[in-house]
């Protein structure tokens, strides 16, 4: 999973939010390291809406500007879970090496 996508599922994780608010939430997330810009921002929850990881949970008309509020999807909170397993076994086997040096055979 890209880095975008696998930010944009954990800033749902806990609650819907606008576009506006989950580009903030990801440079929480990041300390600030990844900012998103509006177009891949945008083209990333696209992608993620195509998939059925995310849903608009509802469209709201602010200062005459229509947005859509993203909620995490039953199949996007299962995908995230599948995700963090796969991150955290990773995270598992670099600190055993780093600890012990070894290496699998080449």
């Amino acid at each position: 999973m890209q880095e975008l996508a696998l930010l944009l599922l954990t800033a749902l994780a806990n609650a819907p939010r606008h576009g506006y608010a989950i580009a903030q939430e990801v440079k929480t997330i990041t300390d600030g390291r990844v900012a998103p810009r509006t177009g891949a921002l945008y083209g990333a929850l696209d992608r993620l809406l195509a998939e059925g990881l995310i849903q608009v949970e509802r469209e709201e008309v602010m200062g005459g500007r229509a947005r859509r509020v993203f909620a995490l999807a039953p199949a996007g909170r299962e995908r995230l879970e599948a995700e963090a397993e796969r991150l955290a076994a990773t995270v598992r086997e670099v600190r055993r090496r780093l600890a012990d040096g070894t290496t699998a055979p080449a």
